[in-house]
This record gives structure tokens, C-alpha cells and sequence, in this order.
């Protein structure tokens, strides 16, 4: 295949752009997701650390559930199970049933795997903090939602982000899985070109190429984040 062929094909025919188009979707869904996992995760932390015993025991079964069945399959039991139950309750209200919103439901459900890890990297991360200095804050008599948002949430970072930014690239590639249920995003835009074209090394290596500019970014991103965070780090001499 000549340059020219392929720069017809990607500018010419168009297939550049929807595959740009498939990449912004991409991002879209992940950066969703990413938040709420990351919502899910610190409530789940916080429950394991102070909750009571029987929150503790289902932040536990979530957890293990969630890190144990493959991600595909959870996808699919979410995403089927909650239309299901959603038109099922509008059924008992009178109401007609109503048509699941593909990028949102590919957000909830990918939200929901994530909060398993990212509850798990959090709760690690706040157990890294040392006992004194949360001790020192209540000794001021802050509040609990103070203590959360202005001391532990502060102190874990630094411990947090390696993991959290291993989960947003583990993410990414995973929001490729959301094609199952219909939604399309990078990698069904490519799918969908190669299929059109027959030109499939070519199609997937460039969808390759953008997963890896993402990753690139992302790790860029996280490393400037990371470098901020161990400023507020204690140095030992």
C-alpha cells in the first residue's frame, strides 16, 4: 500500500476522523467511569476503615466480587440486569419503559467494576498515613467530613497515585469492552473501517496508535501530578 493510498483513506474517505471521533468517546467514557470508581472507591475505604461490622462485611463481599469475575462478564450482568430492573420498576409505576443511554450506562457500569480496585488502592493509601497526623487534627476538634477533606484525603495522594493512574490506563483499554452492549467507541471505530475498507493491519495498528498516544499523555499527566504530590512528602535524612 503507497502513502497515497493511505492518506486517502484516512483523510480523503474520512476514516481519521471517526476514528478521532471514537478516541474523544474513549476519553469520555473512561473519565467517567474514573470519577465514579473513584467516588465508589472512597466511601468503600472509608467503610472498611471505620464502618460498621456488617457494612464492613459488604464492602468486602464488593470488593471480592468485583476483583474475582471477569470484567466482560460483569459488564454484560450489569448492564442487562439494571435495564431490566429499571424498566421493571417503571413497569410497577404505570410508566412506559424507557431506552438505557449508551454512554451513561457504559459510564455506571465501568464505574461500578472500578470502585472495587480504586477501594481498595485508597484504603491501602490511608492506612499509609501516619496515625499521628489524623490524630493531631481531631486533637483541634475537627469534624469528620473536615478531617476527610482537608487532612486524609491531602495525606493519601502521594500514596494513591501510582495506583490510581496504573487503574485509569488499566481503564482505557478496558472501555474497549463496552462495545459488547452496543456502544461505540476507538476500538469499534476501528473495527468498523477495517470492515469497510479490508484493510485490517492497517485499521488496527492505527487504533493501536491511539491507545498509545492516550497512554503517553496519561503517564505525562500522572508523573506531573505525582512530582506536585512529593513536594508535600516528608524527607528522611
Amino acid at each position: 500500500m503507497t502513502v497515497s493510498e493511505i492518506s486517502r483513506l484516512f483523510f480523503a474517505d474520512g476514516w481519521l476522523q471517526a476514528l478521532a471521533q471514537g478516541m474523544v468517546k474513549t476519553l469520555g467514557i473512561s473519565l467517567g467511569a474514573f470519577v465514579l470508581g473513584l467516588s465508589i472507591g472512597l466511601i468503600v475505604a472509608m467503610v472498611k476503615l471505620k464502618g460498621p461490622r456488617w457494612m464492613v462485611v459488604c464492602a468486602n463481599c464488593y470488593t471480592t466480587l468485583y476483583r474475582a469475575v471477569p470484567e466482560l462478564l460483569l459488564i454484560l450482568l450489569l448492564y442487562y440486569a439494571g435495564a431490566d430492573l429499571i424498566n421493571l420498576t417503571m413497569a410497577a409505576l404505570g410508566q412506559p419503559s424507557v431506552e438505557i443511554n449508551g454512554f451513561m450506562a457504559a459510564v455506571v457500569v465501568l464505574g461500578i467494576v472500578q470502585g472495587a480496585y480504586s477501594g481498595e488502592i485508597i484504603r491501602g493509601a490511608i492506612e499509609s498515613i501516619p496515625h499521628g497526623q489524623i490524630e493531631a487534627a481531631r486533637s483541634y476538634g475537627i469534624n469528620r467530613l473536615m478531617l476527610v477533606r482537608r487532612v486524609i484525603l491531602p495525606s493519601m495522594l502521594p500514596f494513591a497515585i501510582a495506583g490510581l493512574s496504573n487503574l485509569w490506563l488499566v481503564l482505557v483499554k478496558e472501555s474497549a469492552l463496552i462495545s459488547v452492549v452496543g456502544y461505540s467507541e476507538l476500538l469499534t471505530a476501528g473495527r468498523q473501517a477495517a470492515a469497510s475498507t479490508k484493510h485490517y493491519l492497517l485499521f488496527y495498528l492505527a487504533v493501536a496508535a491511539f491507545y498509545y498516544l492516550i497512554t503517553l499523555v496519561s503517564s505525562s499527566v500522572f508523573r506531573q501530578v505525582e512530582v506536585r504530590f512529593e513536594r508535600w512528602m516528608p524527607r528522611h535524612s
